[in-house]
């Protein structure tokens, strides 16, 4: 026998093994991009109905109200009746919507109430260098230098795309804010990249309930105030009631770009979807320059394929680093227990 050969049957195996696994890696990152071409849309949505003197806080309170009642309906539908896999899972569905959900969206606009919008969401988006430092400590294995290379394109783009530039003024519990909304970030991959019972789509409704009654505890105390006048505000170019963009938010940024992001991490796992993730800026300048005529400078354009390359660098990273994405992992067994 030539035991240096492998059989024909092996080489053919690995390819239709490696082929679904591609599918599963590309529709991961076509929901992740197109989660975050969602999320994308909250900013030129929701600017008119704060300019026109909603709150941030009243704001966010409808926002995840709305989200979690459309959620609602496919959440359940995706259960079919497997109930007790919410009750198993609650613990990732509450630390999910307590610090992914109302954690993250409560620190950001705090944040943007005492700093520069650019420089609130640049701190955000340490979430996933959180991830990273965080896999370190855990594996006592420093990563990939093809993700370490990624991570700091990825950043250096993020920084040109803000364009921030100008006298800062970097309020010190702006700041802290800003950092919560990073760790709220980082928490949100980190707890949807479980490999649980849970359907992805169940898991962001679920928490979308936790966050919702989250924030509206913490505006009830007084944290977030809480101003909602009956307006009118111009959108888009034409003059609607106040109730339009919050519908606009509630169903495209909140609720369709959660569930759809969820998906995204199951099937890519926490680091690829927090890089990958980053492109939700890239959106947002570009819908500033097609909704609002912002037309983006030269630098941004820059940045935005540092931060392109960036994400490419980190997805070869991960693969050396043997990061395996919850969908792919190994299930273990439940326990059996007495009753």
């Amino acid at each position: 026998m030539d035991g240096g050969t492998g059989s024909p049957g092996t080489g053919h195996a690995a390819a239709g093994a490696s082929a679904p696994r591609a599918r599963v890696r590309g529709a991961g990152v076509v929901a992740g991009l197109v989660a975050a071409l969602a999320f994308a849309t909250s900013g030129p949505v929701v600017k008119p109905l704060l300019e026109a003197g909603w709150s941030p806080g009243a704001a966010v309170v409808v926002r995840l109200w709305l989200g979690a009642l459309l959620l609602a309906g496919p959440a359940a539908w995706a259960l079919r009746g497997r109930w007790r896999a919410l009750r198993a899972d609650r613990g990732t569905v509450v630390g999910l919507g307590l610090l992914g959900v109302a954690g993250a969206t409560t620190c950001y606009f705090l944040a943007v109430d005492r700093l520069p919008v650019a420089v609130a969401l640049l701190v955000e988006y340490t979430g996933p260098l959180l991830l990273l430092a965080l896999a370190w400590v855990r594996t006592r294995r420093p990563p990939a230098r093809a993700t370490l290379v990624g991570a700091a394109l990825a950043m250096g783009g993020l920084v040109l795309v803000l364009d921030v530039t100008g006298s800062l003024d970097l309020d010190p519990v702006g700041l802290l804010s800003a950092a919560g909304a990073a760790v709220g970030n980082a928490a949100y991959f980190a707890f949807t990249a479980r490999p649980i019972e849970l359907p992805a789509v169940s898991l962001a409704g679920a928490a979308m309930v936790v966050g919702a009654l989250t924030v509206s505890l913490v505006a009830l105390v007084g944290i977030l105030p809480v101003t909602a006048p009956d307006v009118r505000v111009d959108l888009l170019g034409a003059h609607v009631h106040w109730a339009v963009p919050l519908l606009v938010v509630g169903a495209v940024p909140t609720a369709f770009a959660y569930g759809v992001s969820a998906v995204s991490v199951r099937l890519l796992g926490e680091r690829i979807a927090s890089f990958l993730a980053l492109t939700e800026v890239l959106f947002a300048v570009l819908l500033a320059w097609l909704l609002l005529g912002e037309q983006p400078l030269p630098v941004q354009v820059l940045g935005a394929l540092l931060v392109v390359a960036g994400v490419a660098l980190v997805r070869a990273g991960a693969a050396e680093d043997g990061e395996v994405p919850p969908a792919r992992r190994t299930p273990v067994e439940p326990c059996v227990t007495a009753r």
